[in-house]
Parts: structure tokens; sequence; C-alpha cells
């Protein structure tokens, strides 16, 4: 039976798109963020196909997707770094996960974990989310200092977040962390690994990269940045999110349609019915103004976005029930992009395909 909602995923495309990152940013290791589900786009299978391209780590947010990764027999050296109080610790130890630690405070519930905790020390220098703030480095780092000495911890990494506020913003956090490194070290501390930059701070400032950058929506083959050309990088974008037609409807210039009539027709026109809805992740923010692509014409979406469907103004393009629509994909395809859809619906790219609901099928092909 056909899939009534895909998700297709170029798993060649990621292999090829950290292979690229790699050459652009070598020497320095790599790390594939795998968090929310790989993007939209599957975080086992993701991560394999980074892994695949050169990947030296993964990187996810949370210990659930953590132990998601390990199960699926993936031994990699993994990083995470959100953590509620009580998470667990211990256990994550023994799965050989990487904690990102943020204070003092989680500092000392993770070195009371029975075995060594491989950690990543994080320190704020401006994007003010989580992070040891300037006041707590010193204290933060000397109480490293002790739990590594008694074997409790060892410190593998220190690093931080760019705000990506513009180049000025950025400087003065290269700056910052710069300073922070140099306060580690004067305590004692060796970190092998400093990373700072994601993909926009890898991909624009060389001097952001230390040991490691951290590659989360490049790695899909999407721009992390307006001012990034994803396409002139050599990035490929991975996913296409396609439905079948499922009714086509000729209707007269004047009719309204969907919830509220807030679209009518200027013309006589084919409207095609297309099974992808808000229960899906399409954003209903894009309502009057998604483009979908049907046998290579793009039409727009007419009237709200429902949870189950949306309504595509195709004019006099010759659509049939069946035909396979393209909400988005690669550019070289002649489809619609996620960046596309963001200008629609007035977001990001990061949130079109890692908003994509459990209903749509992923199916994997290299």
């Amino acid at each position: 039976m056909a899939d009534l909602r895909l998700a297709t995923i170029n798993t060649a495309a990621i292999t090829h798109n950290v292979e690229t990152l790699r050459a652009l940013v070598a020497p320095v290791q790599v790390m594939a963020v795998v968090k929310a589900n790989g993007y939209g786009h599957g975080a086992i299978e993701s991560a394999r196909a980074a892994l695949a391209g050169g990947a030296d780590w993964l990187g996810v947010a949370d210990l659930t997707e953590a132990f998601a990764v390990r199960g699926a027999g993936i031994d990699a050296p993994l990083l995470a770094w959100l953590h509620q109080p009580g998470a667990a610790f211990g256990e994550a130890v023994r799965a050989n996960i990487d904690l990102g630690v943020s204070s003092t405070e989680q500092l000392h519930e993770v070195a009371a974990t029975s075995d060594t905790a491989f950690v990543h020390l994080k320190v704020d220098t401006g994007l003010h989310r989580n992070g040891a703030f300037l006041e707590e480095w010193h204290q933060f780092f000397e109480a490293a200092v002790v739990h590594e000495l008694a074997g409790r911890i060892r410190v593998r990494g220190l690093w931080s977040h760019l705000a990506n506020a513009g180049a000025e913003h950025d400087a003065d956090q290269i700056e910052q962390f710069s300073a922070a490194v140099a306060m580690a070290e004067s305590v004692g501390l060796r970190p092998e690994l400093r990373h700072l930059a994601a993909s926009e701070g890898a991909i624009k400032h060389p001097s952001a990269r230390f040991d490691l950058v951290r590659v989360g929506i490049s790695s899909y083959g999407l721009s992390p940045a307006d001012d990034v050309d994803a396409a002139a990088l050599g990035l490929v974008p991975a996913l296409t999110l396609s439905a079948p037609v499922v009714s086509v409807k000729r209707v007269t210039a004047g009719s309204g349609v969907s919830y509220g009539y807030a679209y009518r027709c200027e013309q006589d026109t084919t409207l095609a019915l297309v099974p992808l809805g808000y229960g899906d992740g399409v954003p209903r923010h894009a309502s009057n103004r998604g483009p979908v692509s049907i046998n290579g014409v793009v039409g727009r979406v007419a009237g709200r976005v429902a949870m189950d469907q949306i309504v595509v103004d195709m004019g006099d393009a010759n659509v049939a029930v069946g035909d396979r629509a393209v909400l988005f994909g690669d550019p070289s395809q002649s489809v619609p992009t996620a960046d596309d859809w963001a200008a629609a619906a007035d977001t990001i790219n990061y949130e079109i395909v890692t908003r994509i609901g459990s209903r749509v099928t992923r199916r994997y092909e290299s």
C-alpha cells in the first residue's frame, strides 16, 4: 500500500554533507547533531549516515535521545547536554555517553555517580541559556579539578554556544570563550576538546572552530543563516516531503476555499487536495502562501492549512488524482525548498523540517 504522507530522506546526501563540512573545517573534528529525531530526518539513520561521512562525534540534546542512539547499537562518541535534576547520569556514564555540565551544582551531581564520568563543562559567553556565568567560572573550574583528581570525572571538553547575533557579537563571544579556556588551564584543567561553533559559526568564523565544531542543520543540507548559501558550499537537502493528490476540482472565479473563505479564487481554476496538514507539521502560518509542486508546476496553498489537508490552487495545470504533490525538497529537482516554506510561514528552515509529525512515513534511500 502506498504511503499517504511521505518524507523521503536521502542518507547519501547526509553523508555527502558531512564530508563537505569536514573538508571545510579541517583539521578540526566534527560533531554531527542528531537531536530532535535528526531534525525530523530520523536520528538513527542520520547518525549512521553522518558517521559514514566522517563525523567524529554525535550530539543530542538529552539522555532519552542518547539512550536511543546507544540502543540502536551505535557506539560512536556521543555528547548529551540538556539535563534536569535527577537525570540518569549513572546509566549514561555506563553507556559511555559524555555529559554536558552547565553549573557547579550539576557537576557535583554528575560526580556522585559510581563510575568516572566524562564531562564537557559549558560556560555562558553571551547566549544566556545554560552554562556557567563569568562570575562562576573560577569556582566551576576549581570544583572540576577536585573531582577530576579524585577520579570521579574526567573533563573531556570545554564548550559554549554562539548567539549568531552578528560579526561583532560573535567576535566578543570568541574572545570570551578563549578567556574561559585560559582560566580553565590556569587552575589545572586540560580539556582535549574546546568547542564553540555550531553550523553557522563553523562556516562563517574559522577562529571559532577550535578543536571541534557541532554541525546540525547543515548536515541535512540546509543553510543555517540567510547569508549562507548552502548550495554554493555544495550542501544537498536530504529530505523531500510529499503526498498524493486525493481530489481534484474545477471551480469558478470567486469561489471560496477552506475554512472562513480566507481565499477566493481570482479566476476559474483547478484545486488539488493534498493530505498533509498542521497535524503533520505543515505550518498553519503558511496558509494562502505555501508553495506546492505537482507535475513540475508550482501552485500555492489556497485557504487555511487544515489539520489533515491543504488545498492547492493549480490554475490551469493538468492535475489528476494520484499525482504526487511535493511541498519541499532538493531545488535541483525544481521543487520548492524548506527555505521557501520558512519564508511563507515567517519562520526558519530548522522548524520546517523538525516539526514533521509522526503520521508522516519516513522512507530512506541512498
